[in-house]
């Protein structure tokens, strides 16, 4: 009983935390966050149809919509070989939430997909992974694309990370971007037990969450950007669920955003990170290997 009243409130914490999404100098810009020898590149700026699931039928997926509005004419014969985009979703994240940025990268010319993940991402993160690994491998199927790009949202982040690291997807991914991803975990999730609802309510992913569990300690052990992907990190100073918020870091070579940094008065919440045109310009550079110069001002 105590289970069934606590996960409703458990997932409307941690979805405000675990479920968000998307300035200029010509100088790159330092970052001082955890995660050692990561680094926060602020570069120079840019901007790309799609559909859903891999058999293109289904909500998260009908087939991909080549019809978009698209940049340029430039801008699509550069897209014309991009791999396809994954959007993952985070914890409690339905397909829906996750519209508003594959309708973007459609109109940027992008083919996409939404996965949400499994049972609301509540239960055990690697087996999340592993049916993100199924995902995958049909995505790759439909379209004959050798790689996918990934950008994850929240809980996605780890969930895509495992699956590079430990699943073999570090031969599919070309290109990871993570939204508030808790890369290093999370004191909300740790705060669950101070709230009197126990080891998160039971709720494994929420567990794995924790700062300090044994999950993130595996994930964390060795090269944290392993494989031949390019990897991106994208934070908010306002992210409500991931803090502390340079927990949403990553080390060994990755470039870490943090859209204050850039665009100091730009106020994104973790949720935020989805619709946020700011988050999407730095989306966008990443996806195109652009220098990352987050557009203040985008809507």
């Amino acid at each position: 009983m105590l289970l069934r009243k606590a996960v409703p409130v458990l997932a409307l914490a941690l979805a405000t935390v675990l479920a968000s999404p998307a300035a200029a100098t010509a100088e790159p810009v330092p970052d001082t966050s955890t995660a050692g020898a990561a680094t926060d590149r602020s570069v120079l700026a840019d901007t790309g149809p799609a559909g859903s699931d891999p058999a293109g039928s289904g909500p998260a997926g009908a087939a991909p919509d080549r019809g978009g509005a698209a940049g340029s004419a430039d801008g699509l014969r550069a897209l014309a070989g991009a791999n396809p985009v994954i959007v993952v979703g985070g914890l409690s994240g339905f397909a829906a939430v996750y519209e508003p940025l594959a309708a973007r990268l459609r109109a940027d010319g992008y083919r996409v997909w939404i996965y949400p993940l499994p049972n609301l991402g509540l239960g055990d993160i690697t087996t999340s992974a592993g049916s993100l690994r199924s995902f995958v491998g049909q995505v790759r199927a439909s379209t004959g694309a050798a790689r996918v790009d990934l950008v994850a949202h929240s809980e996605g982040g780890l969930v895509s990370r495992y699956y590079i690291k430990n699943l073999g997807g570090g031969d599919a991914v070309g290109r990871y971007v993570s939204l508030g991803a808790p890369q290093y975990g999370t004191y909300v999730a740790n705060i669950v037990a101070f709230l009197g609802l126990g080891s998160c309510a039971g709720v494994v992913a929420c567990q794995q969450m924790t700062i300090g569990s044994p999950f993130l300690a595996a994930l964390n052990a060795g090269d944290d950007t392993p494989g031949d992907v390019r990897w991106t990190t994208v934070r908010t100073r306002q992210d409500e669920l991931v803090r502390p918020v340079d927990n949403a870091t990553l080390a060994d070579g990755a470039t870490n955003v943090l859209i204050q940094s850039r665009c100091p008065l730009r106020v994104v919440g973790h949720l935020g990170l989805v619709t946020d045109g700011t988050t999407y310009s730095v989306i966008r550079q990443a996806l195109r290997d652009q220098p990352v110069n987050p557009a203040c001002l985008a809507l």
